[in-house]
């Protein structure tokens, strides 16, 4: 299920080349649905036609600087989505769920994060209710940091301006990230599936940081193009500091921390039960946090979010517009 209808074209080519080469027996049989996940009514049908075992839930706006500017339709898309497919997925008995977190949901210092955060307890909010019934869905959610290639990823963006000659673009020359390929944090996240027994938070091991300007000395490097600075005046391209956009981090928090707890996968932990913690008054802010959104009160929409994540820093939202 897919929101742009340009990105579904595009999924949909990339799995028919994969799939070129399998007989036509082996060949799965796949739909590809144009819609909102936050649209309950479209997501009951998929549910009711499809007989759905597994749910991968990815959909998040994550682009930090447009959702800080778009607060509603970003808490709408990461928050509300979630809550409709909870919802479906109880109702339908769906075996199990998988949410994609974010590192950006550790102590957030953006809506974004904030948002993803806001929906990590929900989702545990719905796995305590289970407890409570004869459903069966196990609610499980995976943290990790950045995916190489993908539509959130510093990396296109370079590729791009190193097509137009440049310059490279970075906020700040100590800015780091980490990083992963798509096909890793694919095959992490499945295998989180299965490893699941529910009400769980994995993460995944990213390994050590990368600085971003190395990773942009390196696209140079591997694009034939020279640095072009104060000791390289000849140089091809140079690299501009714009300097930290609003709710950016400059490091991104750690995943793997002492009280976290190791799984059969070498790459993939739990989150240590604190971290699951849900007080029973979040319900009623999560109810609240609906209507805010679904009235477009904007104040009340942040001040709301920012109850059920105490964590986030205080918002500097500028409100420009009040449309």
């Amino acid at each position: 299920i897919e929101i742009s209808e340009h990105n579904l074209y595009n999924i949909e080519r990339i799995i028919n080349e994969q799939f070129e080469k399998l007989s036509e027996y082996n060949k799965p049989e796949i739909f590809y649905v144009l819609g909102d996940v936050s649209n309950s009514l479209l997501v009951e049908e998929l549910f009711k036609v499809h007989k759905i075992d597994i749910v991968f839930h990815a959909a998040a706006y994550k682009h930090v600087p447009i959702v800080e500017i778009n607060p509603i339709i970003g808490i709408k898309n990461n928050f509300l989505s979630t809550k409709v497919l909870c919802e479906k997925s109880l109702k339908y008995n769906v075996s199990k769920f998988v949410f994609i977190s974010t590192d950006k949901a550790v102590r957030p210092t953006n809506i974004m994060g904030a948002s993803k955060r806001a929906a990590e307890l929900l989702i545990n909010s719905y796995s305590k209710k289970i407890k409570k019934s004869e459903n069966k869905t196990l609610f499980s959610m995976v943290r990790f940091g950045n995916v190489i290639g993908s539509s959130g990823s510093v990396v296109p963006l370079f590729k791009e301006q190193i097509s137009k000659g440049g310059p490279l673009t970075i906020t700040d020359k100590e800015i780091t990230r980490y990083f992963m390929t798509i096909s890793e944090a694919v095959q992490l996240v499945i295998q989180t599936s299965a490893l699941t027994e529910g009400s769980d938070l994995f993460l995944l091991d990213m390994g050590e940081q990368v600085k971003i300007i190395t990773l942009a000395k390196n696209l140079l490097r591997l694009s034939n193009m020279r640095l072009k600075d104060e000791l390289h005046p000849d140089g091809d391209i140079e690299i501009k500091f714009t300097g930290l956009r609003p709710g950016e981090k400059l490091y991104e928090e750690l995943l793997i921390e002492s009280n976290c707890i190791p799984t059969a996968h070498p790459l993939i932990y739990k989150a240590s039960p604190e971290e699951l913690s849900v007080k029973e008054e979040l319900k009623s802010k999560f109810d609240q946090l609906e209507s805010n959104i679904n009235n477009h009160q904007i104040d009340e929409t942040l001040e709301t979010l920012n109850e059920i994540v105490p964590s986030w820093q205080k918002y500097t939202f500028q409100n420009k517009w009040k449309g």
